[in-house]
């Protein structure tokens, strides 16, 4: 079963980051609460950690997964962006959104979309998980944990344990996870296309 963190939401504990930045390091894929909604999340380059988020949610590879950062001024080295695109996603990062942008060469190719060679990308507004991803000092690579036959992710860590515990390595859960999934922007066309539209206004990318 995964190992079970319960974490203060404004002030995570030191030594249960420390725990959870290890099984991250050691090739695990955790549970982790954003503000929306529990996401299954492995070190980038983790590329067996891809493949157990991927069979966790039954999703093939034309799924885009998503790099999770703690701020904007990272996903530069991730992905690319032309003037228009840099400022209309700096405009509404951190938030509740993911934006699809083609990869850069840091993107493992076995993470990319096979054929458009494009990826997600997002700056979460929440305390807990940016506390962790500057703890393990690297980005996530991560998908809203929405299984099989359900349409909104999962909100409790308690429930992600006894359902699918022994399917990860850990659930950190701050107590505070959204319950609507991140509205999904695709920026690599001459103009935006919502994808899906979630906890994010899609009326900022709204031509």
């Amino acid at each position: 079963m995964a190992r079970y963190f319960d974490v203060h939401p404004e002030n995570p504990q030191p030594r249960a980051l420390d725990q959870v930045a290890r099984i991250l390091q050691d090739s695990g894929v955790i549970a982790y609460a954003t503000d929306s909604g529990f996401a299954l999340g492995a070190l980038l380059g983790n590329h067996a950690g891809a493949d157990r988020i991927r069979e966790i949610r039954h999703l093939d590879d034309r799924h885009h997964l998503t790099v999770v950062v703690s701020e904007f001024a990272q996903l530069g080295r991730y992905v690319q962006m032309d003037n228009w695109v840099f400022r209309a996603i700096k405009a509404a990062t951190p938030g509740p959104y993911t934006f699809i942008l083609p990869a850069s060469r840091e993107v493992p190719r076995t993470m990319q979309h096979p054929k458009k060679r494009t990826i997600g990308v997002r700056v979460p507004a929440h305390t807990a998980a940016l506390a962790l991803l500057d703890r393990i000092g690297e980005p996530l690579v991560s998908s809203t944990l929405i299984l099989p036959g359900a349409e909104e992710p999962m909100a409790d860590g308690w429930q992600i344990n006894e359902e699918i515990g022994h399917l990860i390595d850990a659930v950190y859960d701050s107590g505070d996870a959204g319950r609507t999934p991140t509205t999904v922007v695709d920026l690599t066309g001459a103009e935006p296309e919502i994808l899906r539209q979630g906890g994010g206004d899609p009326e900022l990318f709204v031509p």
